[in-house]
C-alpha cells in the first residue's frame, strides 16, 4: 500500500494532469506573488492570464499593480489603460494612455486599431492626443 504522502502527491500530479494550463499558470503565479508580490513578469503573465480568463476587475488590480512596480514601464502603463478602456472607464484610459505615450509608448498604428481602445476611440481628446504627439 503506497505511503501517505506517495498518495498525496499522486492526488496533485492528477489533479495538475487535469487542470487547464491557464489555469495551472493563474495558481502557479498566484503562489510566486504571495511570495514575491512585486515580480514584475508574472504580474504582467498574471494579468494576461485573467483577461483570457474574462476577469477583467481582478486583471485591473495586477495592471496597477504593475504600473506601481514599474512606474517607468511604457507598456504597462498602455495595458493599463487598455484595462480602464474595456471596462469603459474612459477618463483613466485616456489619461492612463497619455500617460504611457509620455513615458515612449510609439506604436500609434496599433493603438489606432487596437480593439481594447474601442471605447475611447471615437472620443475627440483620443484624435487630439494623437495629433499632439504627431500620430495623424
Amino acid at each position: 500500500m503506497p505511503s501517505p504522502s506517495k498518495r498525496k502527491n499522486s492526488s496533485i500530479l492528477t489533479q495538475l494532469a487535469e487542470c487547464p494550463q491557464i489555469d495551472f499558470e493563474m495558481a502557479f503565479f498566484a503562489s510566486l506573488l504571495k511570495r514575491v508580490p512585486d515580480f514584475a513578469e508574472v504580474l504582467r503573465a498574471q494579468a494576461s492570464n485573467l483577461t483570457a480568463k474574462g476577469q477583467l476587475k481582478e486583471g485591473l488590480l495586477v495592471d496597477r499593480l504593475l504600473v506601481e512596480v514599474r512606474p517607468k514601464d511604457a507598456t504597462a502603463r498602455y495595458n493599463l489603460a487598455c484595462r480602464y478602456a474595456v471596462l469603459k472607464q474612459r477618463e483613466l484610459a485616456l489619461t492612463t494612455l497619455r500617460h504611457a505615450i509620455e513615458l515612449g509608448y510609439r506604436d500609434f498604428r496599433y493603438m489606432i486599431q487596437d480593439n481594447d481602445l474601442n471605447a475611447i476611440h471615437k472620443d475627440p481628446r483620443f484624435r487630439q492626443m494623437l495629433l499632439d504627439f504627431g500620430a495623424i
